[in-house]
């Protein structure tokens, strides 16, 4: 299991969003590069990277904090928000990310993914957020009425590397991850399913590592790593524990 710090970007600085609302944000470090090579000086070895204006704007925004941050590490980085077409596709892992995420296209445009998918075998992630049990997009903005297993298994054959699966409900709150949630969807299909959303102790962590969510590909920590409920170095010991045993 991989645990991905999370840096979510608006406006070039490090922010947390309370259930995907803009309005909701809170300002954690005004220097994503220096933030980043903190998670890494503690042990974190990959790291999970949003450009939240790129979601809402459907186009890059904060290319230039990406651009300091992949300076400033030497671990892999996946990033999503604004990918929608193959240019920024292509833009994204030219400059040195290691994985992209596609959310709103999955839905809109389920065709492209698969095509960029074969492209870049083992590169692109599903996005997928669900309120209520419906995936939302263009940065939780508007709602579908698609589930999230729906648009899952539009992809099972395609060479999709990883689904990340977030609640919105719990998203920035700190009230655990909805595992029951996550464990079905990966339950349901073969691609790897990471979970996001509501993670706030390390009893998110242990219940991570139970034999029933062994299916589970990782989890992305955001606000508990970001105001001390969750140590990283109880947290990561924890996980290579688990990997031994």
């Amino acid at each position: 299991m991989i645990l991905f710090p999370a840096i979510d970007l608006k406006e070039g600085v490090c922010v947390r969003l309370q259930q995907g609302d803009m309005a909701r944000a809170t300002v954690f470090n005004d220097d994503p590069a220096a933030q980043a090579r903190t998670f890494e000086q503690q042990g974190f070895r990959y790291l999970h990277v949003v450009d939240l204006d790129g979601a809402f704007a459907g186009k890059p925004v904060n290319a230039r904090a990406v651009d300091a941050i992949l300076r400033a590490i030497e671990i892999p980085l996946q990033l999503g928000g604004g990918v929608r077409d193959m240019a920024t596709v292509e833009g994204w892992l030219g400059k040195g990310v290691s994985r992209v995420i596609i959310g709103t296209a999955a839905v809109r445009d389920p065709e492209f993914v698969k095509m960029a998918a074969k492209k870049y075998p083992g590169r692109i992630a599903v996005g997928l957020d669900a309120r209520d049990g419906k995936v939302a997009v263009e940065g939780w903005a508007e709602t579908s009425q698609l589930s999230a297993l729906d648009i899952a298994k539009r992809f099972e054959d395609a060479g999709v590397s990883a689904i990340i699966y977030t609640d919105i409900a719990r998203d920035g709150l700190l009230k655990g991850l909805n595992l029951d949630a996550t464990i079905a969807l990966a339950e349901a299909v073969s691609i790897p399913v990471i979970a996001s959303g509501g993670l706030g102790s390390i009893d998110d962590v242990k219940a991570m590592l139970q034999p029933r969510a062994r299916k589970l590909a990782g989890a992305i920590a955001g606000r508990a790593l970001y105001d001390g409920r969750l140590d990283p170095a109880e947290a990561l010991a924890l996980i290579d524990a688990a990997k031994v045993a």
